[in-house]
């Protein structure tokens, strides 16, 4: 089995994100934003039903929602920035109580692990992407840009649920052109 790496090229993200948007399948990228910006496994994004991210009552995407990892059975609170608020207005108009947010129209249930996979893979496919894009990629690109983008360590490791920074440090595929860039960014004496 070959390994997932995360997506390092913030421009191949930001294709992928838009490739359904652009095909009008909204299910399908909504899927995708969400795998991007919460970190979270596919089993768990795939539990989330409408009631997890819009208040009925108010008419509105929720500011964040809280759920039981499934593998960990920690609950986590995960903050919904404005780029997944934006994707989700742009699907509600299936928004309804009680139904899942990555529906399968035929059997009324959320796609299967398998079905995420191939909507995942087939987008990076289209998209020529010349290395493996997996579910498990987009969790990864996750802690990957978060990591590049200054935050630290610990709080990866915290969205994660991650025992140990070696997990973490491993999980996110740290390259040698990364070590190189810390090498070469570094001014002290300047």
């Amino acid at each position: 089995m070959a390994k997932t790496e995360p997506i390092r090229d913030l421009r191949q993200i930001r294709e992928l994100a838009a490739y359904y948007q652009h095909l009008g399948q909204l299910r399908n990228h909504v899927l995708i934003v969400l795998a991007l910006y919460t970190a979270l496994r596919i089993s768990d994004l795939l539990r989330l039903t409408w009631d997890d991210v819009y208040d009925f009552e108010r008419g509105r995407v929720r500011k964040s929602f809280t759920l039981r990892e499934g593998k960990t059975g920690k609950a986590k609170t995960i903050a919904l920035n404005k780029d997944v608020v934006k994707a989700l207005l742009a699907y509600a108009e299936t928004a309804a109580p009680g139904r899942f947010l990555i529906l399968n129209e035929k059997t009324r249930k959320a796609i299967c692990r398998t079905q995420a996979y191939r909507i995942i893979r087939a987008a990076a496919k289209a998209l020529r992407f010349a290395f493996k894009v997996s579910c498990h990629s987009l969790r990864k690109t996750f802690g990957y840009q978060a990591w590049k983008a200054g935050t630290p360590l610990a709080v990866i490791m915290e969205i994660f649920n991650h025992t140990s920074f070696a997990v973490t440090m491993r999980y996110l595929c740290i390259s040698q052109d990364d070590v190189d860039r810390a090498y070469l960014r570094l001014q002290l004496l300047a």
